[in-house]
């Protein structure tokens, strides 16, 4: 399985840089708080997201939340677990506040999407 690389669009990085140039540093916390929000809000993602939607999400949660991968790949027999891991790996030179906002803009993106096809 091809290496998922999460990249955002042109108009997402500029709504990310303009909400990151109003930040403080005490909005770190509200950083944390979101992302606990928006963790929860994933938990609600229809049925039908796609894993690689799913694999974006796991990969950003993890480095976000334990930081770059701290475990050797799994092996060629476990698919589902190597999945995992390499999406993790994809995003491991991402800060854990990096990870957390593109966590946040997927989520959102997907939500949106979800809701425009409902």
């Amino acid at each position: 399985m091809p290496l998922l690389h999460f990249r955002l669009s042109d108009t997402q990085k500029k709504k990310k840089n303009k909400k990151q140039s109003d930040s403080t540093p005490s909005n770190a916390m509200g950083l944390q708080e979101e992302f606990q929000e928006h963790s929860e809000k994933a938990k609600t993602l229809p049925e039908n997201t796609t894993n690689e939607n799913k694999l974006i999400l796991y990969g950003l949660y993890k480095q976000a939340t334990v930081g770059p991968v701290n475990t050797s790949r799994p092996g060629i027999f476990n698919m589902r677990d190597r999945a995992k891991w390499d999406a993790w790996k994809a995003v491991e030179g991402n800060s854990k506040e990096e990870a957390m906002s593109d966590y946040i803009t997927k989520v959102k993106q997907l939500l949106e999407e979800a809701a425009a096809s409902a």
